[in-house]
């Protein structure tokens, strides 16, 4: 579903309001001192997360994210305040970032971090969007779209509601029984909720999902407001219980290991990664450059709204870890998908002509456009994905481990033999036997090495070789940004352009091949006719990887199974697991577009966080998915 902005608009004594549901976002009184009184006193805050590692925080209605910043805002002011706070909050039509900006210029003493939130503020297209604020300390989860969609597919244990829809006579739909029930399925023991409204209705729908309702004296003009908590417990207590010491073995320094390294060690864990290369990014995570886009589907399936959300995250995260001045290479150059016949050239213009993107995230170019952009006569138009661009993916794994070098303890040079589980911890052993690391949670994210490892061997993860051709250029030359169709062409870094690749499964061999060479200037050529058309492919330069492809083309991000078969009618959370033991797999060649948002996943569901994607997808990224249908035959990436 098109994600349709809020249209800014105020009454007459200047209060911001929604058109369409003819109601104001906040009491005329004042929307800060409305938000302090109603949802954090409400929900007694911030007693309720003191002297606890986590908190989290579930809000029916964005808005214009004032309750959001007045929370962040009583969280930052508290000496005894949480470890981390997390805010999850759905919105069907928010703001953009402009509206955002003139709307939080009116309370100046949150100014600091509105312009945080406004400097990370995601492009409005549907789904899940996770912002890591505050150091990494404060987590925003935003789901833009309908609640009644979304709210079922959220994973998380809220320790708190801020119930803040439009009035429940106007949008009915964000006060339903059916998604408070829902509320129900998320909330921790003795959570609490607070709102403005004492509706007979949503009194009556709370408590018939669990929760104990108490009317208390209003904000300003308004003679009650509602608290209520989930559950028999008269006392309401704060957080999740503190979590054991948490240290991590990560088998792989690539793409995979380094993003789940880093988003452990933000959390606070100790990691260990081990790799058998002398460095990260070695293995099918060396090359010179990637690409980092999403590929948009006309029925937003699955694999849409994966890449969708992985590119968008990836992005973010390359942007923080450049912003402390970490040097990871990357640029967002953009990324032009041409279409291949005139016939594909009309499925990709109807497609942004269904999902209405925001023209930022993507729109369809003419032929005369796309070789404005390309830099080169083209003969067809296509994809435009302004934000897009390349990734050298060495330097994107050596800055994720540099970003914690206190938490992230590397081991290069060590290969992996086997894994032995004992008493409470998985140890690492090579070859000759002797022990590399050990922790009490294993992650496999080593490639096509995990058919090596026993707990392992049972994943249908296959081995892709990949060839890319080397390509001397000029600086400046074109072109200037990503060219893909049916294969890819870098701009121009450090003298080379890189074109390919092949993607060959269950072919070994290490060394370059002419007539690989030959296919990615057949490529090349489809790409951009004439281009490269004086250049000897015995000649040129290259690089081969080996990529793990999976059968359906999605990662597997979760626990690893310790059965090779189940019934096929066996719910995914019945599949026994190996204890402590997870995989970080399957990327094919989009590592740079799964890694940084499968590592957050599994991170989140170690830390017992609230998770960055749907629930259904989530399952579609289970590892053990495969023990439920047989395995297809794995299908090019590229």
């Amino acid at each position: 579903m098109p994600i349709d902005p809020a249209r800014l608009s105020f009454t007459e004594d200047g209060t911001p309001c929604s058109t369409e549901f003819g109601d104001v976002y906040h009491a005329r009184e004042g929307g800060l001192e409305q938000a302090r009184f109603v949802f954090i006193g409400g929900n007694h805050l911030p007693a309720r997360w003191q002297g606890h590692e986590s908190f989290t925080i579930v809000e029916t209605g964005f808005g214009l994210g004032l309750n959001f910043l007045a929370t962040w805002d009583a969280w930052r002011d508290d000496p005894r305040r949480c470890g981390r706070l997390h805010y999850v909050s759905v919105e069907r039509n928010p703001f953009t970032r402009a509206d955002l900006v003139q709307l939080h210029a009116r309370w100046p003493e949150l100014a600091a971090l509105a312009i945080e939130l406004q400097a990370q503020w995601p492009v409005l297209t549907p789904g899940v969007h996770r912002l890591h604020l505050d150091a990494g300390r404060v987590t925003l989860t935003l789901l833009f779209g309908d609640a009644n969609e979304l709210i079922p597919q959220l994973e998380c244990r809220a320790d708190a509601f801020y119930l803040d829809g439009f009035a429940p006579t106007i949008n009915p739909e964000l006060w339903s029984g059916a998604l408070l029930r829902e509320l129900s399925r998320i909330a921790a023991p003795s959570a609490t909720l607070a709102t403005w409204s004492v509706s007979g209705a949503v009194r009556r729908m709370l408590a018939e999902a669990g929760f104990q309702c108490e009317k208390t004296a209003g904000f300003a003009g308004k003679r009650a407001m509602l608290r209520a908590r989930f559950g028999e417990s008269a006392c309401p207590r704060a957080g999740h219980p503190d979590a054991p010491a948490r240290h991590a073995l990560v088998i792989g320094a690539g793409l995979a290991g380094s993003s789940l390294a880093h988003r452990l060690a933000e959390r606070g864990w100790t990691v260990d990664v081990v790799d058998a290369a002398s460095g990260p990014g070695q293995g099918a995570s060396g090359n010179l450059s990637g690409v980092l886009r999403p590929l948009p589907n006309l029925d937003d399936n699955r694999l849409a709204r994966i890449t969708r959300a992985g590119a968008l995250y990836g992005l973010r995260h390359l942007k923080r870890l450049s912003d402390l001045g970490l040097p990871v290479r990357w640029d967002a150059c953009g990324v032009l998908h041409l279409a291949r016949d005139p016939v594909h050239e009309g499925k990709q213009r109807h497609v942004v002509e269904t999902h209405r993107p925001p023209p930022e995230y993507l729109r369809f170019v003419e032929r005369d456009e796309a070789s404005v952009l390309a830099g080169w006569p083209l003969p067809l138009g296509g994809w435009w994905f302004p934000g897009g661009g390349w990734v050298n993916p060495p330097s994107l794994c050596a800055a994720n481990l540099e970003a914690f070098p206190e938490r992230i303890r590397g081991h290069f040079g060590r290969a992996v033999s086997r894994l032995e589980r004992g008493a409470d911890c998985w140890t690492a052993f090579d070859a000759s036997g002797t022990e590399i690391a050990a922790a009490p949670v294993a992650i496999l994210a080593n490639g096509v090495g995990i058919r090596h490892i026993a707990q392992g061997a049972a994943l249908p993860v296959r081995s892709a070789r990949g060839q890319v051709t080397h390509l001397p250029a000029l600086p400046g030359s074109a072109p200037k940004v990503v060219v893909c169709r049916l294969g890819y062409v870098s701009p121009e870094i450090d003298g080379i352009r890189c074109a390919g690749a092949t993607f060959a499964v269950d072919d070994n061999e290490i060394a370059l091949r002419e007539a690989d060479q030959r296919e990615n200037l057949a490529k090349l050529a489809f790409m951009l006719p004439g281009f490269g058309t004086d250049l000897d492919p015995a000649q040129l330069g290259g690089r081969v990887g080996f990529r793990p492809a999976s059968p359906d083309r999605l990662p597997m991000v979760g626990a690893i199974p310790s059965v090779r078969s189940v019934d096929r009618g066996t719910p995914l959370a019945d599949i026994p697991r190996f204890s402590g033991l997870y995989a970080v797999e399957g990327f094919g060649a989009r590592g740079l577009v799964w890694a940084s948002l499968a590592a957050e996943l599994l991170a989140s569901q170690l830390a017992g966080d609230p998770l960055p994607l749907e629930r259904d997808l989530v399952d579609a990224l289970d590892p053990a998915r495969y023990l439920l249908r047989p395995p297809r035959k794995a299908v090019s990436d590229d």
